[in-house]
């Protein structure tokens, strides 16, 4: 298992009843991404060195799936058009995207992956 899989890491004190379990730590391969939903939410969730982030799965420019698309660094390009975004600020990162994704706070406790659907990433 990995050493973070069982912490918190930069993550916002919310309460209990505001996060929402994605997933597994182990589901989620260092250096890759996957796609969660739940409810009318769709996520990507990406492993950057072992440290999780969680934004918006849908490009902000068209119907590409961030999950699906190639990681570069911190940055991931839309398989769509070849727009990029910061994983970590959501930041646009390449052109034709000029809205940035939507962030989320991330919690790692006890190997579950949870994010506070009410509040930002803080980088």
């Amino acid at each position: 298992m990995h050493p973070n899989a069982n912490r918190s890491a930069d993550m916002v004190v919310a309460d209990e009843e505001n996060w929402i379990d994605l997933c597994a730590f182990g589901d989620v391969i260092e250096g890759e991404s996957i796609r969660v939903e739940h409810g009318d939410l769709s996520v990507a969730v990406f492993n950057l060195a072992g440290k999780i982030y969680v934004i918006d799965d849908l490009c902000t420019h068209g119907p590409g799936s961030l999950s699906e698309g190639y990681i570069d660094g911190e940055t991931v390009e839309c398989d769509f058009h070849g727009g990029a975004f910061n994983i970590c600020t959501g930041a646009v990162a390449a052109a034709p995207c000029t809205e940035p994704a939507r962030t989320y706070a991330v919690s790692v406790e006890d190997g579950r992956i949870r994010i506070d659907p009410d509040r930002r990433a803080q980088v």
